[in-house]
C-alpha cells in the first residue's frame, strides 16, 4: 500500500497520525484533521511538536505508550476516551492509540465525538427520559396495586356477606378460588386474569343472598317449586355483579350467572351448551363439584378422591367440559395440595 493511499485512508478516518522521534520531537505524518487544528492552528503535515505541547491527558498516556514501544509489543495500546478542551473553549471526546510499525513509534489520534457538548446533552437527555419512564412505570404500578387492593377488599366483603347466609365454609370458598387460579394458569391465561378468577370464583354463589332463609337453610330435600327459586341464585348473582367497569367483578358476574350451565345444554339459567358457556364458568363448575364431593356436608359424607374422580369422569360426558376436566386431572397433585392446606374451618 502506497504512502499516498495510507494518507487518504487516515484522512477518511479523520485520524491525526503522529510519529515520535528519538529526540522527543513529534512529527505530524498526515494533513491534520480540521478538529486537530483547534489545538494546533499552525501545524501542517510534516510539522513538529514537542511532547510538552501535547494535552495533559495525552502526556500521561505517553508513559504507557513508551513502555509499549520499548517492549516492542505487537498490537495496539489504547488510551481510552477522554475529554479535551481546546483554546477556543470547545470540548472534544478523543482517543489515542499507540502502535509500533517497523520500529517507528506512531501515535494515532481520533475524535470519537466531534461535539462533546452535544454528546453529553444527548446522554443526559437519555438518562432523564429513562428516569422519567421508570418513575412513571413505578407510579402506574403503585396506582394499579392500590386499585387491585380496593378490588380485593370489595370481593372479600361480598364473599363474607354470602358466607354469613350460606352453609358453605370459608375454607371451601377459599379453595374454589385457588383451584380455579391453578386451572387458569395451566390454560395459559394472562396473570391479571388469573388473579381475577382467584377472587371472582369464590363469588359464584353470591346470588344466594337473594334466596329466602326457609329455602336456603332448609335441611331436607327441596320441593320442585323451592328448587326453582333456589336456581334463581345464579341470575341474582350475575345481575348483582354485572355492569361494572372492574374486570374482577365482570368475571365474577359471568361465573355467578353461568356456573350451573352444563356441557350438554341441560343446565340453567339459559341452557347454554358446550363452548357457549364462558370458560371461567366451566372451570368453576369442575372445581366446585370436586370440592363438594371430597368434603363432608350436612347432607353427605366425604367421598374418597378415587370415587370423586370416577363420578366426575362420568359427569364429563354431559355436565362438565371433558377437555377442561382432562386439564384438571393433569394438575390433580396441585389441586390435592391446595385441598390439604386449606381444611374446613369457619372464618
Amino acid at each position: 500500500m502506497s504512502v499516498t493511499t495510507l494518507e487518504k485512508l487516515y484522512s477518511e478516518l479523520d485520524f491525526a497520525v503522529l510519529s515520535i522521534c528519538k529526540n522527543d520531537l513529534i512529527t505530524c505524518l498526515t494533513e491534520p484533521p480540521s478538529w486537530f487544528k483547534h489545538f494546533y492552528p499552525s501545524l501542517n503535515k510534516g510539522g513538529h511538536l514537542n511532547q510538552e505541547e501535547l494535552p495533559g491527558f495525552l502526556q500521561h498516556f505517553m508513559y504507557d505508550a513508551e513502555d509499549h514501544w520499548q517492549r516492542k509489543q505487537s498490537g495496539q495500546l489504547k488510551s481510552g476516551l477522554w475529554v479535551e478542551e481546546a483554546p477556543d473553549d470547545t470540548e472534544w471526546l478523543m482517543e489515542a492509540t499507540a502502535v509500533l510499525v517497523e520500529d517507528d513509534r506512531l501515535l494515532l489520534l481520533n475524535l470519537t465525538d466531534k461535539d462533546h457538548g452535544t454528546h453529553q446533552k444527548k446522554q443526559q437527555l437519555m438518562r432523564e427520559n429513562l428516569l422519567t419512564k421508570e418513575k412513571l412505570e413505578l407510579e402506574v404500578h403503585r396506582r394499579t396495586q392500590q386499585i387491585r387492593e380496593r378490588e380485593e377488599e370489595i370481593a372479600i366483603r361480598l364473599i363474607s356477606a354470602a358466607v354469613q347466609r350460606d352453609e358453605e365454609t370459608g375454607a371451601h370458598i377459599r379453595r374454589i378460588g385457588l383451584y380455579s387460579a391453578e386451572m387458569a394458569k395451566e390454560l395459559g391465561w394472562p396473570l391479571p386474569l388469573v388473579d381475577d378468577i382467584k377472587l371472582a370464583a369464590p363469588m359464584h354463589d353470591i346470588g344466594k343472598i337473594g334466596i329466602p332463609d326457609k329455602i336456603l337453610q332448609k335441611p331436607g330435600r327441596l320441593t320442585e317449586d323451592e328448587f326453582a327459586i333456589m336456581k334463581d341464585h345464579s341470575r341474582i348473582g350475575g345481575e348483582m355483579l354485572a355492569g361494572s367497569g372492574i374486570s374482577l367483578l365482570n368475571t365474577a358476574s359471568i361465573i355467578a350467572n353461568y356456573h350451573h350451565e352444563k356441557w350438554d345444554g341441560s343446565g340453567y339459567p339459559d341452557g347454554l351448551k358446550g363452548k357457549e358457556i364462558p370458560e371461567a364458568a366451566r372451570i368453576v363448575a369442575i372445581v366446585d363439584v370436586y370440592d363438594a364431593l371430597v368434603h363432608e356436608r350436612v347432607y353427605k359424607k366425604a367421598f374418597s378422591e378415587t370415587k370423586t374422580l370416577a363420578i366426575m369422569n362420568e359427569m364429563a360426558q354431559n355436565h362438565l367440559d371433558p377437555n377442561l376436566f382432562a386439564v384438571f386431572l393433569s394438575i390433580i397433585d396441585r389441586i390435592r395440595e391446595i385441598k390439604d392446606q386449606n381444611q374446613d374451618e369457619e372464618i
